[in-house]
């Protein structure tokens, strides 16, 4: 990890993306920050041309995407258009459709649709991620959803774009999951937790209780290439978490 390859999630700042303007000023603080990329997702309807013109305009990288299951099943050929014109590699689904989540046969089916996704996005050079919450790790039998997913989807194509909260929130072990996704996951993303008035919250790097240092070089030992701060809830200013998050991280370099 160096500091060119640490993004920061849009998503983290949705409620400033909604719209040109917003994307701009936004970016431009991202920039100010110390972040020369950024990963996009949960931005208003902003047409694909104006997003990169922006980021461009900024000097900032765009990375990785989260895009909708819908876009993916219905709208392929913008969704490759969209990152191709971003130069961007990395094509991420933020979460499992909720029709997928309730059965072993639920997340067959989607390792099934995975696999297809990604086999038509890598005939252009893209990789399909997937982005888990905790709910993957809920077991069907002897196996977990995210068993499930790891086992059934196809290894040269589908890549995991593994969230350490949400990983630590299920009740696994973020170094071994990052093990068992050796080969398989280009792009992590980072965030703390702490706890508040006894409740799990959601924290900057460094803020919290997880070990930062070991994930981090477990991430480096596999060959992570982007290394994205997201905070899906803030306790502060999201500007003020990301530059929190990303002074914290540079221990780490």
């Amino acid at each position: 990890m160096n500091l060119s390859n640490i993004a920061a999630q849009l998503y983290t700042l949705r409620e400033y993306c909604k719209d040109e303007e917003g994307l701009r000023e936004s970016l431009r603080k991202v920039k100010e920050i110390g972040y020369q990329a950024v990963q996009v997702s949960g931005i208003g309807s902003i047409p694909h041309d104006t997003v990169k013109k922006i980021a461009d305009e900024m000097g900032l990288v765009i990375c990785a995407t989260h895009v909708s299951y819908d876009a993916l099943t219905k709208e392929i050929d913008d969704v490759i258009a969209q990152h191709k014109l971003w130069d961007c590699k990395y094509v991420g689904l933020g979460s499992l459709p909720l029709d997928y989540r309730t059965s072993a046969e639920g997340y067959q089916s989607f390792a099934s649709a995975a696999n297809e996704i990604a086999g038509k996005l890598s005939l252009h050079g893209l990789e399909f991620i997937y982005h888990n919450h905790h709910f993957e790790y809920t077991k069907f039998d002897n196996r977990t959803g995210m068993d499930i997913l790891l086992e059934e989807t196809n290894n040269e194509t589908v890549g995991f774009e593994l969230d350490m909260y949400w990983v630590q929130a299920g009740g696994v072990n973020p170094l071994d999951m990052i093990e068992r996704v050796n080969g398989r996951m280009a792009v992590v993303h980072l965030k703390d937790m702490a706890i508040v008035d006894n409740k799990q919250v959601f924290a900057e790097i460094g803020e919290g209780n997880m070990n930062y240092k070991d994930i981090i070089e477990a991430c480096r030992k596999i060959g992570v290439q982007w290394y994205v701060v997201e905070q899906d809830v803030c306790l502060r200013d999201p500007f003020e978490s990301l530059a929190i998050s990303f002074r914290n991280l540079q221990q780490f370099i």
